[in-house]
């Protein structure tokens, strides 16, 4: 396939992606023990698919699209839209990176388990210097606190918010986001060998391991 055409595909799948996460961005759902102004949303799975079939870049991309879409809707200012930028970006970026080396099974899950450590380091630096500062503008840092305590006895200050909180939150919602892409990635194995191959130059054959 010509290189214009690989261009196009790209461009033609990123597109679907970016609009397929930008739907599932809007419906999340909270975690008990966890804050409840921090909620589950699937949006990430669409982005991990095109990061594994098209590389960084188009998952950035892709990424970018949909918290721009998602920032009309915005009651944060765009705060929540540039701190999920940041962490579904990096958690993309990552898990790209490290399957690009290995076009297996193996190596999707040991890029989702990279991507994991990744996306909890930079979510938690995210609510430390972005949301958290958001938020106590309108409302106090004591009550902010208080309603993590309710549901997080562990949750007294921003440093315990930022450990048991916003750390727990962003584990758990890398290995759904990595648990749910795997079974797909399972299913959809031999499109993203054939996909995967050209964006990173290598033919690979698809293996089961």
């Amino acid at each position: 396939m010509s290189n214009e055409k690989n261009r196009v595909k790209t461009i033609t799948y990123t597109a679907l992606f970016a609009a397929l996460s930008t739907v599932l961005m809007f419906w999340s759902f909270p975690l008990p023990f966890i804050p409840p102004f921090l909620k589950i949303d699937l949006s990430g799975v669409p982005i991990l698919l095109c990061a594994f079939m098209f590389g960084p870049v188009p998952a950035l991309m892709a990424v970018a699209v949909k918290d721009l879409i998602n920032a009309a809707f915005s009651t944060s200012g765009g705060v929540g839209e540039l701190a999920d930028f940041l962490i579904l970006g990096s958690f993309a970026v990552t898990a790209a990176l490290v399957y690009r080396k290995n076009h297996t099974r193996r190596g999707a899950l040991a890029a989702c388990a990279a991507a994991a450590g990744v996306m909890v380091a930079v979510g938690m630096l995210a609510n430390r210097f972005l949301l958290i500062p958001f938020y106590m503008q309108l409302m106090p840092l004591e009550k902010i606190l208080s309603m993590c305590a309710a549901v997080n006895p562990l949750i007294g200050s921003l440093e315990t918010y930022v450990v048991f909180g916003a750390g727990p939150f962003n584990l758990v919602k890398a290995v759904l986001l990595s648990a749910i892409t795997f079974v797909l990635y399972k299913r959809l194995h031999r499109l993203i060998q054939r996909e995967a191959a050209p964006s990173s130059g290598k033919a690979g054959k698809a293996e089961a391991e």
